[in-house]
């Protein structure tokens, strides 16, 4: 049952207001009529269309053209009768040959390209036209509108550069929204005249499926299949239970109605996700709801299926990662087999839920009962379950529902058992129309009787709400953060801050090291009084580094840390060079490392942390960090320290693993990094340290001693962004 036009939007009003009611049934009698000839029209045209192609058969059939060759005299003129009937104007038309290839495609997509409209086409657009008159008796707007009446004009009449003209100045004197949505009762006929007499043989198919009500399968302007659009939404479909947020929870309906369910819809926005709820119907049943939001604006996304390629690829086929989210949503909610499910949706989520009723696999593992589309293009499919109860709500200015290619003058009804309600509502304006708040707004005030008769259908989901689980839905399943990187097996360890998770993993962090040449002798000063453990030198020098980071995201926290370290040999067995033979080494072989003489971080955890499980002498300090450009910035007030300059043009470096020293009590402790980033090596002239004079210590003081507080580097070590993780400190006996 489809219902359409103005207020209330079903018959119960005309009968009560006299005069009126009069006009709108004389009204709904015209509509009707014209409706009906527009059908019987388009017949005639499909049976034109059809002997056209018979005739073309019989004119490239081999057979005649092996008499011609055998007997001219009878088989050419034979020939050139069937062409003339085909071409001529008193005949089929100039573009009636139709053939899928060879010299009949040729002749035919040349008459068309020369304007030659066939027969066929001309009879369609008549029945467009019968069309385009049914939906005037509602929208008087466009005969009273100058530019509607131009441009419709201008359409009907195949005047490309005037219908080019009238739609310009349609949208320089409305503005593109309205002037669209002022269009959309008349957007599926415009369109299907368009593509049945312009001079592109691409879209005759998509003009013909438009004039005859039948299944598209391209687009009505070019002609571009559907597949090729929804080829670009791709994956296996993923779905996550989520929590709804405190604001959410109380907006959420507690009790089952149909507006209370569009509301929850509304509250879930358009972020990727759907919303499944149980309720105790009045015979003490528990049934399921499953609400879906439509597409979210903007460009399409790789995290979910509700953009713009979801959207067109579930218009025009039933499986879809959105369906397949939907369906793990469902599984994971422990659905039992045989449960009762309505599905209601929003522009995008009532096709996807749509695809859905119409899968004979679900039907068969759940009782679809009710399927409620609002503001969707859902003609084109048809549920499974024939018990299944459909309702489509549209308005005639929301151009979403007209891309199906029903819109409001068609004069083909597939679905008449459906409960249809396709209204004219006073918000013209698209995207406005099409926001689910309007049609809310619109089943209170505007189509009231709609609401109560879906209300009324879904009587046995009126009841108390026992659970509500939002699920996101997702193109694909995602792995975990840093996989593979950070996907390995973590230890508790109880510190003085609480149990922490070893290694400890960073999943977004900045660095960059400053290499000084140092004095020898003073670098072996600073470290600790045991005769094994030794600076390791570069030529005479050795090697002081200062590390910079930032960590925006680690398993302890984010927080920020300096370290000044001083590069050792081999506490064993050192070498002369040992280092640089270490580079060659995996860093869990290395004999080398960088013990670490002072450390500073901005979170008490990152302190104890560093104490307790790497045995390093840190302090906590206020800092800031900006280390992700080519600037890079690091001051600190507590320390009296300050990085700051540009980074030079860089090269690319290995993997920067680290082994770090630390000392706790008469024991030294190995620590393990490993990281994972894009390092590059960058020369120091750019970049500056800085001591304020009252500068605290010790880490002040040994850079004072080690003579690089006035020092430029000899150069620096960047990535401004990484992942590391770090092993628990092993305890090494010396």
């Amino acid at each position: 049952m489809r219902t359409d036009g103005h207020a209330p939007g079903r018959h119960g009003q005309e009968g009560r207001d006299g005069q009126g009611g009069q006009e709108r049934r004389d009204g709904q009698d015209a509509k009707e009529l014209l409706r009906r000839c527009a059908r019987d029209v388009v017949d005639v045209a499909e049976g034109i269309r059809e002997v056209a192609g018979r005739t073309s058969t019989a004119l490239f059939a081999p057979a005649l053209a092996g008499s011609a060759r055998r007997r001219p005299r009878t088989g050419l003129p034979a020939q050139w009768a069937l062409l003339r009937a085909l071409t001529n104007k008193q005949g089929l038309g100039g573009a009636a040959i139709t053939a899928p290839k060879g010299m009949g495609y040729m002749l035919g997509a040349a008459g068309e390209a020369l304007g030659r409209e066939s027969l066929a086409a001309l009879v369609a657009v008549s029945s467009l036209r019968l069309r385009i008159a049914a939906v005037l008796v509602d929208h008087p707007e466009f005969e009273r509108d100058p530019g509607m009446r131009r441009l419709t004009e201008a359409v009907t009449a195949d005047h490309d550069l005037a219908a080019v003209r009238a739609l310009r100045a349609l949208f320089r004197d409305q503005g593109a929204q309205r002037a669209l949505s002022g269009l959309a009762p008349l957007l599926a006929e415009l369109l299907a005249i368009r593509a049945l007499l312009d001079e592109d043989p691409m879209n005759d198919e998509t003009g013909w499926a438009l004039a005859t009500g039948r299944e598209l399968t391209a687009d009505p302007v070019k002609g571009i299949g559907a597949a090729r659009v929804a080829g670009l939404d791709r994956g296996d479909g993923a779905a996550e239970a989520v929590d709804l947020t405190d604001q959410e929870k109380q907006t959420i309906a507690g009790e089952g109605s149909f507006l209370g369910f569009l509301r929850n819809i509304e509250t879930l926005s358009t972020d990727g996700r759907i919303l499944v709820q149980n309720v105790r119907g009045p015979d003490g049943v528990v049934r399921y709801v499953v609400q879906a939001p439509g597409m979210a604006p903007g460009r399409p996304r790789n995290d979910s299926p509700q953009d713009f390629v979801g959207a067109w690829r579930n218009l025009f086929m039933a499986d879809s990662p959105y369906t397949r989210a939907v369906l793990l949503a469902l599984e994971e909610h422990g659905i039992p087999r045989g449960a009762e499910i309505a599905l209601i949706g929003h522009s995008e989520g009532g096709i996807a839920l749509m695809n859905l009723a119409q899968d004979e696999e679900f039907c068969r593992a759940y009782r679809v009962t009710h399927m409620v589309a609002v503001g969707s293009p859902v003609d084109n499919k048809k549920p499974a379950d024939p018990r299944t109860w459909v309702a489509s709500i549209t308005n005639q200015h929301d151009i979403v529902p007209v891309l199906d290619g029903r819109g409001a003058g068609t004069a083909f009804d597939p679905h008449p058992h459906w409960y249809e309600v396709d209204y004219t509502g006073p918000t013209h304006e698209f995207p406005l129309c099409h926001m689910l708040r309007e049609y809310m707004e619109h089943l209170r005030t505007v189509i009231p009787e709609a609401r109560k008769d879906v209300d009324e259908a879904l009587a046995p989901y009126r009841g108390p709400v026992v659970r509500t689980q939002a699920y996101q839905l997702k193109d694909r399943a995602n792995p975990p953060e840093g996989y593979p990187f950070l996907t390995l097996p973590t230890t508790s360890v109880a510190t003085t801050a609480g149990p922490v998770d070893v290694p400890v993993r960073y999943y977004d962090s900045s660095a960059a090291h400053l290499g000084f040449p140092v004095d020898a002798g003073v670098a072996r000063a600073l470290l600790p009084g045991v005769t094994w453990m030794v600076p390791s030198r570069l030529g005479r020098r050795a090697l002081a580094v200062l590390s910079l980071y930032e960590h925006r995201c680690s398993t302890i926290g984010p927080y920020t840390e300096i370290v000044l370290s001083v590069l050792v040999d081999d506490l064993w067995r050192p070498r002369p060079l040992d280092i640089a033979a270490d580079l060659l080494r995996r860093a869990d072989l290395r004999r080398t490392g960088r013990y670490v003489l002072s450390l500073a971080v901005t979170t008490e955890e990152a302190r104890v942390v560093a104490r307790e499980l790497w045995g390093q002498p840190a302090v906590r300090t206020l800092a800031e960090a900006d280390l992700m450009g080519r600037d890079i910035r690091f001051t600190s007030p507590d320390l009296g320290i300050a990085v700051e300059g540009r980074l030079g043009p860089g090269v690319r470096c290995p993997e920067a693993d680290w082994v770090l020293y630390g000392r706790r009590r008469e024991s030294t402790v190995r620590t393990l990094l490993r990281t994972h980033g894009k390092l590059r090596l960058h020369t120091g002239t750019g970049v500056r340290l800085r001591l304020d004079t009252a500068a605290a210590e010790p880490m002040a003081g040994q850079l004072r001693r080690l003579g690089v507080d006035t020092a430029r580097p000899l150069f620096v070590l960047s990535c401004p962004q990484f992942m590391t993780h770090r092993s628990a400190g092993a305890v090494l006996p010396r």
